[in-house]
Parts: C-alpha cells; sequence; structure tokens
C-alpha cells in the first residue's frame, strides 16, 4: 500500500505500547504524530484530558488518517480506599480524553473520506479483574462501549473504529505486578497460552485494524490476551 502522505496520531506516545505502536507505524511508511504529556524527542506535548490542548495538538497537525488512542493511566487501589480526584484523573485521561481525541480526529477524517481510529482497551473492561481496580475496570469497560458507539455514528462518514484489549503487559503501569512474583504467579494462572505478549504483540494488532486488511471491520475489540478471557 502506498502510504505517502498518510498520517497516524498517536497519543501517549513516549513509552511503552504508544511507543511501540508509533515506531511500527514510522517503520512502515506513515508520518507519525507523537503525542504526550512526557517531554521527549519528536512528542507534541498534549494532556488528552485537556480540551483546549487536544484541540491545539490536532491543530498542528493537520490531515489525519489514523488515530490511536492508546493514552491511559491507573490508581491501583480499592474502592473504599480510592480518592475522588484520581478516580476523576483515571475517568479523565481513559474516557473522556480518548471521547475528545476521537471527535476532534473524526471532524478531519469526515472532510478528507474517511479514516481509522483504534482504541486501547483492556481485558479489564470484559472482567472484573484479579486485583481491585475499580477506577481502571471502569474507564476499560467505558472505552469497549464507546468504541462500538462511535463506530455506529461515525461509519457514514468511512471511520471506522475498533479497539484492543491487552491483557497485562511489561510496562511502567504494570511494574508493581511483574516485580512481584507471587503476583506474577497469579497473573499466568490464568494465561491459558503460558506467555504474555509484548508491547510490539500490542502494535500489531493495533497496526491490523488500522489498516486496509481490516476494511471491513468496525465496533470491534480484539482481545490479546493469550487466552485470558477465554477461561
Amino acid at each position: 500500500m502506498d502510504l505517502t502522505g498518510k498520517t497516524a496520531v498517536v497519543t501517549g506516545a513516549a513509552r511503552g505500547i504508544g511507543k511501540a505502536t508509533a515506531d511500527l507505524f514510522a517503520s512502515r511508511g506513515y508520518t507519525v504524530a507523537r503525542l504526550d504529556v512526557e517531554p521527549g524527542e519528536s512528542i507534541l506535548p498534549c494532556d488528552v484530558a485537556d480540551e483546549k490542548a487536544v484541540e491545539r495538538a490536532f491543530a498542528r497537525i493537520g490531515k489525519i488518517d489514523i488515530l490511536v488512542n492508546n493514552a491511559g493511566i491507573a490508581v491501583r487501589k480499592q474502592s473504599l480506599e480510592i480518592a475522588r480526584e484520581d478516580w476523576d484523573r483515571v475517568m479523565g485521561v481513559n474516557v473522556t480524553g480518548l471521547f475528545l481525541c476521537s471527535r476532534v480526529a473524526a471532524r478531519s477524517m469526515k472532510q478528507t473520506g474517511g479514516g481509522a481510529i483504534v482504541n486501547l482497551a483492556s481485558i479489564m473492561g470484559f472482567s472484573g479483574g484479579l486485583f481491585p481496580n475499580p477506577a481502571y475496570q471502569a474507564s476499560k469497560g467505558a472505552v469497549v462501549n464507546l468504541t462500538r458507539a462511535l463506530a455506529l455514528e461515525f461509519a457514514e462518514f468511512n471511520i471506522r473504529v475498533n479497539a484492543v484489549a491487552p491483557t497485562f503487559v511489561r510496562t511502567d503501569l504494570t511494574t508493581p505486578i511483574f516485580s512481584n512474583p507471587e503476583v506474577l504467579a497469579k497473573v499466568m494462572q490464568h494465561t491459558p497460552l503460558g506467555r504474555l505478549p509484548e508491547v510490539e504483540d500490542i502494535a500489531q494488532a493495533i497496526l491490523f485494524l488500522a489498516g486496509p486488511a481490516a476494511r471491513c471491520i468496525t465496533g470491534v475489540t480484539l482481545p490479546v490476551d493469550s487466552g485470558y478471557l477465554a477461561r
């Protein structure tokens, strides 16, 4: 496929899944706009939960063919302990931020004949999880259904909206899990394939859903979970 002039926007692109995804898209010939709140080389500063910041960042990018809503945070505290401010921040980034970016991108895609949006959900959007993490779990459940809702709404503009739902992947967010042998052992007990995906595996799934091979796929959340949800 000729990708000359094709632009992909990746939020939360400074590290982890976002960086792996941005790097993969760049290696395939896309012009990649990397958004993040963290400073870094080639990073366009943007807090996705800030509507004005989103509008400014996307205005600088111009034409958009693909949006990857990867930016996300977690506050692993039980329901009886989590502060309202922490709950609001998780929802603000994981749900509201995704909505704001999708809306701005869709307005651009509508004018240019269509595009693709891929959201980062999670197996926790389908499951109560192994460990108490109610804000994150609720936010990712919202991502799953918001993906469906936007897919239906944007279909008339030739904009496809899908999501990827990773299992536990080694990133900065999951350091407490991967650094605790007992906790990691519990994760592996719920991993039928006996191996967990790397960030590059998630990036490959995102690339597939964003590309022409998935031209008739919309409203779907694809688990990349080594069999976690099959149990």
